[in-house]
Parts: C-alpha cells; sequence; structure tokens
C-alpha cells in the first residue's frame, strides 16, 4: 500500500446500553394486541373498503427483514402497551444530567478507562447522534463537564447514521491541526424516542446504547491501539430516509403532530441505492491507499440491517463476507443509528493481529457515507 497515516489513533473504546432487553416476542405481543384494537374501532370503515386493516406482525417477519432477535430500550413498558406504543421517558429537571449526556458518560468511563486517561487529560468532546433530544446547550458541553473535562471545547454533530464516524473524522482532524491533544467522541443514540411504533415496517427497527472512542496522537497510543490510516466522508441528498421533527413543528397545528415527525423511510429505495453506493465509497478509498479489498481483516460496517450489511460487504469483495470478516451486532443491539459501526468495532476487534487493517464504514440519511480505514498498532 502506499504508505501513509494520519498520525492519529483510536486508543480507548467502550459500549453501554440500558439494561432493559426488548425481544421480539414481547414486541410483536403488545404490537399485535394494537392492531387488533385499532381494527375493531375503525372496522365499519374497514367494512365499507374507506380504510385499510392494519396487518400483524411476527417474530419470523422481524427476523427475516432485519436480522434483529431483540434490542436495548431505555423503557419497554410504554412499548408493549397497546395504547400507549411509545416509550416512557420522564423530562428530567434542568439541574440533572439530561438523558443523552448520562449514556454518553457511561461509555465514556469505559473508554477514558481503556485508553488509560481521565477526564482532565481531554481537551474535545464531539458528539455525534442521528438525534438530539435538545439543540442547546449543546449536549456536549454537558458530557465535557459531566466527564470533568475542564478545558478545551466540545460540540454536537447531527448527520444521521454517519453522525458517529463523523465525529470520529472531526476529532481526528482537530488534533491534526493541533486543536486539540486528546479527543472524546461520544455517541448516545436514545433512538426509540422518534421511532412509530404503530408502523408495521419499521416499528422492530431501533434499540438503544451508547459507545465512545478516545482519539490521541500515535505517539500516545499503547500497542493495541487502532491508528488511523485515512478517513474520508461524503454526502449526497436524498429524503428516502427522513424525520421532520423540529423546532417549527408547533408553528404549524395542523401538522403538529403528523407521523412524519418520526423515523420514516422508503426502504426499497434506501436498500437499491444505498448498497452500490457504499460498496463503491468503501473500495474506492481502498483504492486510493493502494488496498485491495481482500487485505482487509475486518469490515464494521453501519448496522442498519443484516442483508444490506451482507450486500454491501458482497459487493466489496467480490464474494460473500464471514462473519469474522463482517461481524453483525444486529441480532443483539438492534439499530443503534450512528453507533452500530463504532459498536461493531469496539465488540469485535481485540482478536485481530498487529498490523492487521480494518475498515470502519457508515451510511445513512442524507445520504451520508464515512470511513476510516485503521491498522492495528
Amino acid at each position: 500500500m502506499a504508505r501513509t497515516t494520519t498520525g492519529i489513533a483510536i486508543t480507548g473504546h467502550g459500549v453501554w446500553h440500558p439494561p432493559s432487553v426488548l425481544t421480539n416476542d414481547e414486541l410483536v405481543a403488545g404490537f399485535n394486541e394494537f392492531v387488533r384494537r385499532d381494527n375493531a374501532r375503525h372496522q365499519a370503515e374497514i367494512t365499507a373498503g374507506v380504510r385499510e386493516a392494519l396487518k400483524e406482525s411476527t417474530s419470523e417477519f422481524i427476523y427475516r427483514a432485519s436480522g434483529i432477535e431483540q434490542r436495548y430500550v431505555q423503557d419497554k413498558t410504554g412499548l408493549v402497551d397497546p395504547e400507549r406504543m411509545c416509550p416512557n421517558i420522564p423530562d428530567r429537571p434542568e439541574d440533572q444530567l439530561s438523558y443523552q449526556a448520562e449514556y454518553a458518560k457511561h461509555a465514556a468511563m469505559i473508554a477514558l478507562a481503556k485508553a488509560g486517561r481521565a477526564g482532565e487529560d481531554v481537551d474535545l468532546v464531539v458528539l455525534g447522534a442521528s438525534n438530539l433530544q435538545r439543540l442547546y446547550p449543546a449536549i456536549a458541553i454537558e458530557v465535557q463537564d459531566a466527564v470533568g473535562a475542564k478545558k478545551g471545547y466540545a460540540f454536537d454533530v447531527s448527520i444521521g447514521c454517519s453522525a458517529a464516524t463523523g465525529a470520529t473524522i472531526m476529532a481526528q482532524q482537530a488534533i491534526q491541526t493541533g486543536a486539540a491533544k486528546c479527543a472524546l467522541v461520544v455517541v448516545p443514540e436514545l433512538t426509540t424516542g422518534h421511532m412509530n411504533w404503530r408502523e408495521r415496517d419499521s416499528h422492530f427497527i431501533f434499540g438503544d446504547a451508547s459507545v465512545a472512542f478516545v482519539v490521541e496522537p500515535v505517539e500516545r497510543a499503547k500497542p493495541g491501539a487502532w491508528e488511523i490510516l485515512s478517513s474520508r466522508m461524503m454526502s449526497k441528498f436524498s429524503s428516502n430516509i427522513r424525520n421532520n421533527a423540529g423546532y417549527l413543528d408547533r408553528c404549524d397545528p395542523s401538522t403538529e403532530h403528523a407521523i412524519d415527525k418520526l423515523f420514516h423511510q422508503h426502504g426499497r429505495r434506501v436498500f437499491k441505492e444505498v448498497v452500490p453506493l457504499a460498496a463503491k465509497f468503501i473500495t474506492e478509498h481502498l483504492q486510493s491507499l493502494e488496498l485491495a479489498p481482500s487485505q482487509i481483516g475486518r469490515y464494521w460496517l453501519h448496522q442498519a440491517n443484516q442483508k444490506l450489511n451482507e450486500l454491501v460487504a458482497e459487493y466489496t469483495l467480490g464474494r460473500k463476507a464471514t462473519r469474522e470478516e463482517a461481524p453483525i451486532i444486529l441480532d443483539e443491539f438492534g439499530n443503534t443509528a450512528s453507533a452500530g459501526s463504532l459498536i461493531a468495532f469496539s465488540k469485535h476487534n481485540e482478536d485481530l493481529a498487529p498490523g492487521t487493517f480494518g475498515v470502519m464504514s457508515s451510511f445513512g440519511a442524507g445520504y451520508s457515507l464515512a470511513s476510516l480505514v485503521l491498522r492495528r498498532m
């Protein structure tokens, strides 16, 4: 390969998730009861042909469609309540740590311990997430305070499911320019709050989890850290994955509570467009380094859908990838939005030998794409 490096490394990583587990069977039981009640309430319109009856779901359908068997959730009481179909997450007073800051702090402390760093070593916090529970003050600044980082600066990044890889790249670039020396990347994906749990084709997709990286110059890295050889981002506008929630919602009472204020997508279009786009993006990144796809020991891909992941890996490699080459965490975590590829990395990197190349890549709403080519030190 062409010798290149950013001179930056991922020196620590950590994953945290809430303790509550929601299985497919539990989810389906609540959803199907909602369907039965809703159809009964609207039986006259259904019989008259002016309303379509809702369809029930099954655990087998969910697994075939996604590869998901369970997910961790902040609250499942509301998700299995057929009259609620939404997580119960009470507002917290402003003098308490916000939910996303709490998620970030949990993962951050694990990552800092692994890197052998403390909060006071951090001079940059970059928070990436597909959704932010508020716009200001920045949640990253709240995390900066919560972990004891007394210097530097912090900011939030939101570019859909590339927010976490994008935040990592921004941390890398900040260190390269000398703006920071020790960066903390935090990804608090509390995704269940933006889901339409009454929609059969997507009610099972998301789960809640948090992941964090410590990013530093390679000179400060210990053996076993991952050097960032190269990073790349791109975006191409598409409305095929969208969430229209925002601060202007209350300004139009006629649409204030419309379902387009929740996650929605044109799944078949996304699949058709993202697979070749992502594979081309990764392949071209590798070509720029004179690396062949077969030289990569592991692909930590965005964990959106098992079939999508498998096809991106197959298009890239020219053959089907093994689970060792392209691990899947969807079965346990569900889709954790931008956190997925970083969680896959954190859970599946310790077995790789020094000198091994790896690719971490995400592709999501926007469309936004990002990839990092790594080498184990």
